[in-house]
């Protein structure tokens, strides 16, 4: 982060401005890469995370929305991580761990023991986060076992 500006992340509505700003910038990245049968985000809905079952984070640099992330509870111990994004030019900068750490924080206050996610092949940058905050290759499950550009990760918290 370039100097006097803090990284905060915080919880915000799911459709707050800046996280459907961010939703979208990720829709967009994701086509560029992947074919629409491939790509599982939108299925992710306000919903799911409504009730104590989930949450969206914003990352900020100071006001500047730069990246998110979503967590929800797939059962009382199991949370999936979800729209993971930071901005192209704010990569590099520490943003996607530190909303990853977060999601992690936050399915922990949901009780849940364990954190799954899944990635598509072709995010190599995003693989060697995971990879790197302690993540381990898994089966995928559910929608993800049939495409072939899914690669799933989980780690025990």
């Amino acid at each position: 982060m370039p100097e006097g500006k803090r990284l905060s992340v915080g919880a915000e509505p799911f459709d707050s401005h800046d996280a459907r700003r961010l939703v979208a910038a990720l829709d967009a990245s994701l086509t560029e890469l992947y074919s629409h049968e491939q790509r599982f985000g939108p299925n992710l809905k306000p919903e799911h995370l409504e009730d104590g079952r989930g949450t969206f984070l914003v990352a900020r640099e100071g006001d500047r929305a730069v990246g998110c992330g979503a967590l929800r509870l797939l059962n009382p111990t199991t949370a999936e991580v979800k729209r993971m994004y930071v901005e192209p030019e704010d990569r590099g900068k520490g943003v996607g761990w530190a909303v990853l750490a977060s999601l992690e924080a936050a399915a922990r206050q949901l009780g849940a023991q364990r954190v799954v996610l899944e990635t598509g092949v072709h995010q190599e940058s995003a693989i060697s986060l995971y990879r790197r905050a302690g993540f381990t290759p898994v089966d995928c499950w559910g929608e993800y076992t049939s495409s072939p550009t899914s690669i799933c990760f989980e780690k025990n918290l």
